[in-house]
């Protein structure tokens, strides 16, 4: 839920800035900058938060600040009067939700059985975030914002994020691994692991997929291709629908025959979803494929966390996360939008669709490196005669 309702609070601009263009004068130069802000933010105290969680052996304490914190400049974000001001919210926002996937996922993974560790990751990081923030998001955002106003739309944002801080703070979170009982494993030690260093890459450039079609898709459909703001709704909770079923199918698929291949079919999947947006002719049509082309989001489990978590230790897994996710938030998140909406500016919206699935090929192709991290699969390779693979983490035993 927590993570969900990240993406609730991020996703809001994309389906809001439509209304706001007119009355803030805002360029889509300007929101690609302002999703920028916000995801270097996000990267930064993302990766700094992971390591201080490592090493003081502390998640809930910094996560419920982290969830207040992302409520609040969500809300403010209603206030604004113009550029300088929303960037400064937005940006503020990142600082505040940066934290959260990393702590999240650390817990989730401290809780879970190796088999279905999978699983339960893409419940957390896709099925969450798709069904309360790309698909109950748009309804709610473009609803209020078409019945009483887009600064309405950011005041209720708030709301959830609150009632979450609460239950997060009534319920006792799994323990974390102590900070002394193992020596602290640096930043430098997880660049040397292969795995961890194809992550970060496959990490900046399906962000760049993800980030770049996310800020400009609703733009798009309403000024480019002319679709009236129901109809990009109902694409976008499309794409929401998509979330939430890859969340749950990609990762459990990747338990079965391995995480590589997973990424690799779907990252190219993926790829087609930009150009469906160019060329689809009807709402409708264009949802369906959507939909079909979308469930390449459940990859983001896979190499943002599910990957990292079976390949370093427990006392380095924050840290781990922490890293992936800032690195593509740093180029996928921050460079991506901001050249893309300078390029929309000169040559048309299209090319920010093109940059998308430039991004989703090229971590197709960097998907075919990692190596393999499944727990089924490796006993497979055990039962066959081949080589175990070493790994940072157990694989036997679990909860």
């Amino acid at each position: 839920m927590t993570f969900g309702f990240v993406f609730f609070d991020r996703l809001a601009l994309s389906f809001l800035f439509p209304f706001m263009t007119a009355e803030l004068h805002l360029t889509n130069a300007q929101l690609g900058m302002v999703s920028s802000a916000l995801a270097l933010t996000w990267a930064l105290s993302g990766a700094a938060a992971g390591a201080w969680s490592d090493a003081r052996g502390t998640r809930k304490p910094l996560l419920i600040t982290a969830v207040i914190g992302f409520s609040v400049f969500s809300a403010l974000s209603g206030l604004v009067a113009g550029f300088f001001s929303l960037i400064v919210f937005r940006a503020l926002m990142g600082v505040a939700e940066g934290p959260v996937l990393p702590l999240a996922q650390s817990l989730m993974v401290e809780s879970s059985t190796p088999s279905r560790r999978g699983f339960n990751m893409g419940l957390l990081q896709g099925c969450a975030a798709g069904l309360l923030g790309a698909m109950i998001g748009p309804l709610v955002g473009i609803g209020i914002a078409t019945a009483h106003g887009w600064r309405e739309a950011f005041y209720v944002s708030c709301i959830p994020g609150f009632l979450i801080a609460f239950c997060i703070w009534r319920t006792n979170a799994a323990g974390v691994p102590d900070a002394s009982a193992a020596p602290t494993v640096s930043r430098w030690a997880l660049l040397k692991q292969r795995n961890i260093l194809l992550c970060m890459l496959i990490s900046c450039f399906f962000l760049t997929w993800f980030v770049v079609i996310i800020s400009f898709s609703p733009t798009y459909l309403v000024t480019g291709r002319h679709f009236s703001a129901a109809d990009m709704g109902l694409v976008m909770t499309c794409l929401g629908a998509a979330w939430v079923f890859g969340g749950f199918a990609v990762p459990a698929i990747s338990d079965r025959v391995g995480r590589k291949p997973t990424m690799v079919v779907f990252a190219l999947i993926a790829a087609a979803y930009p150009v469906a947006m160019i060329h689809m002719q009807s709402a409708w049509a264009l949802g369906a494929v959507v939909f079909a082309t979308c469930t390449g989001l459940g990859c983001f489990t896979l190499f943002m966390a599910t990957i990292p978590a079976e390949t370093v230790p427990p006392n380095a897994m924050a840290g781990a996360l922490g890293l992936i996710m800032g690195a593509g938030e740093l180029i996928g998140g921050f460079l991506a939008p901001t050249v893309a909406g300078f390029a929309a500016d000169q040559y048309g919206l299209s090319v920010a669709m093109w940059t998308s699935v430039g991004g989703a090929i090229v971590a197709c192709l960097l998907s075919m490196g990692p190596v393999e991290t499944t727990p089924a699969v490796i006993r497979r390779r055990k039962s066959a005669g081949a080589a175990p693979l070493a790994l940072g983490v157990q694989q036997a035993g679990g909860r």
